[in-house]
């Protein structure tokens, strides 16, 4: 598995406001659609491309466009739509698909609840939507989910991370034979009894929507 930390003064900056507890939900919804587009950047450096001919209105020039299939985007829901419209703004051609999981505050496991994906995914490029990677249990049963039905190629975008859910993500999937990717614009510095990111920036979901649930 490879982990990315996106080391930028925008990244940072935007990173810093998210956090405050004094920024209101359409200013984070803001804030957080920026920041998933700039993660975006970094996120699809390996994006599959294939060589095409173009007409300039000088010349013939070489370029390349998205080799088929088209990326796949799965955000986890519900929190991972907040981040949907800002990872599709630099992939608009890219295929939406939708992963609801759920985690039991209890046991801190993760299940699913609903799905919307192609069934066969041979030899398609996902990328996961999942704003916070706390205890690493719904990232890794969403990347497993995607794995089993053939996704050859798997990046997870998270706002933050912390690192007892990155060393999880790392360790459930060290039998997977297939590149995994992790791209996030901080690591904080631990997560307590609750399974919450220290300092973190609170629920993700319900500073996005303002809505507990």
């Amino acid at each position: 598995m490879h982990l990315h930390v996106a080391n930028h003064p925008l990244v940072a900056h935007k990173l810093t406001t998210l956090r405050d507890e004094n920024t209101d939900s359409p200013t984070f919804r803001r804030l957080a659609d920026e920041l998933v587009t700039l993660l975006a950047y970094e996120a699809t450096r390996d994006v599959r491309v294939e060589q095409v001919s173009v007409r300039t209105p000088v010349d013939e020039a070489q370029g390349i466009k998205l080799a088929a299939p088209k990326p796949l985007v799965v955000p986890i829901l519900r929190a991972g739509l907040g981040m949907l419209d800002g990872m599709t703004r630099l992939l608009p051609t890219a295929e939406v698909g939708f992963l609801g999981m759920v985690r039991n505050e209890e046991t801190l496991q993760a299940s699913t609840y609903a799905e919307r994906l192609p069934e066969d995914l041979s030899g398609r490029q996902c990328y996961v939507l999942d704003p916070m990677l706390a205890t690493g249990g719904t990232l890794s049963a969403a990347i497993t989910f995607l794995a089993d039905r053939g996704a050859d190629q798997i990046t997870a975008i998270c706002l933050l991370s912390a690192p007892e859910g990155c060393t999880r993500v790392e360790k459930d999937l060290e039998g997977l034979e297939i590149p995994v990717a992790i791209v996030t614009a901080g690591i904080d510095q631990r997560l307590n009894e609750k399974g919450y990111i220290v300092p973190g920036l609170g629920d993700a979901g319900d500073r996005l929507y303002g809505i507990a649930g």
